[in-house]
């Protein structure tokens, strides 16, 4: 990207007929030398033009001692400066600061800048001049001022519709309206007061009913797993052992239902620490309203889920012959 930002530059200065264009190297003139200098010095007085209020310096040779070179670069800086590029005379923006696309970047823009004013309507120009056209151009706004914010001067077409502009109201109606509100609140809040005086209010109310719904069906719910866990331990964890590959048809009618129950379980045992997680969600910044401790919920879901887990520890059997069963219906 660099490069070819140089090789514009390096156009660009041909076009401009710059003296030393074809002989200067692209990097001398990213980098602290006389090239660069004089580089500087070309643009900044193409800028300035005839009036300019500094004096072009008269250097002798590509070589100068270490005090010519500081005297240089600080009379670059103050051009700089007074042309706006530097907001302060710096002088290691002359010698070429920063990254390399920086220095880059800088050069770009005083070329740009000198081209722009090669082609401008008035190329002889100088600050002077312009200060003074532009205070000409200030005086003869202020002079038609009248004229030109009068409600004669017709902005718009005539079927367009131009709203009124309705004047501002008293002082006194605004704050004789503002009381008007003021009474209407005051009255609407002592309704509220007096209703709720009259009504008790509960805002835990409806979370205690779910609460005890939520409690009852967890309950029989987990008596269910119990009791399924009961029947694995006796009847199914011992027929498990008893052949090498189990398989549901073992059963009889019960397999179907036995499926059924299975799936049904599995179910719960996903979704119940949703849930967990719900209640938990429900319950918090909420006082119980009943004399059981906040908690009993939680403890019933955690039994469930304890249960559950105990179920489905043992159930690894059950689904391989599941696959089997639904396998061998499909064939």
């Amino acid at each position: 990207m660099a490069s070819r930002q140089m090789e514009e530059i390096q156009r660009k200065l041909a076009t401009l007929g710059y003296p030393r264009g074809a002989n200067a190297p692209a990097q001398s003139l990213l980098f602290a030398g006389v090239e660069r200098y004089v580089l500087l010095e070309w643009l900044f007085f193409r800028l300035l033009g005839d009036k300019s209020p500094f004096t072009q310096q008269n250097w002798q040779g590509d070589s100068m001692d270490r005090d010519e070179e500081i005297t240089r670069i600080q009379h670059l800086a103050e051009i700089a400066n007074f042309l706006g590029i530097t907001s302060s005379v710096d002088t290691e923006a002359i010698q070429g600061k920063g990254s390399y696309e920086e220095r880059v970047e800088m050069v770009r823009l005083i070329l740009d800048l000198v081209e722009a004013s090669c082609y401008s309507d008035y190329p002889e120009w100088s600050v002077d001049e312009q200060l003074a056209k532009d205070m000409l151009l200030l005086d003869s706004i202020a002079e038609k001022q009248a004229q030109i914010f009068s409600e004669e001067c017709k902005l718009f077409p005539a079927d367009v519709q131009i709203q009124s502009i309705f004047p501002l109201p008293d002082v006194t109606e605004l704050e004789l309206k503002l009381s008007e509100h003021s009474k209407k609140l005051t009255n609407l809040q002592q309704m509220v007061q007096d209703l709720a005086s009259k009504y008790a209010y509960n805002p835990n109310e409806d979370y205690a009913e779910t609460e005890s719904q939520l409690r009852a069906s967890l309950e029989t719910f987990l008596e269910t797993v119990r009791s399924f866990n009961l029947i694995y331990t006796k009847e199914i964890h011992p027929w498990t052992h008893m052949m090498e590959v189990p398989q549901l048809h073992g059963f009889g009618p019960a397999a179907n239902r036995l499926l059924e129950a299975y799936n049904t379980l599995l179910k719960f045992l996903g979704n119940l620490r949703s849930l967990k997680d719900s209640y938990a969600a429900m319950a918090v910044g909420t006082e119980s309203m009943t004399d059981e401790p906040s908690s009993s919920v939680s403890k019933i879901i955690v039994e469930c889920e304890s249960a559950l887990t105990f179920l489905n520890r043992n159930l690894s059997v059950l689904s391989a012959s599941v696959t089997r069963e639904q396998g061998g219906l499909t064939i």
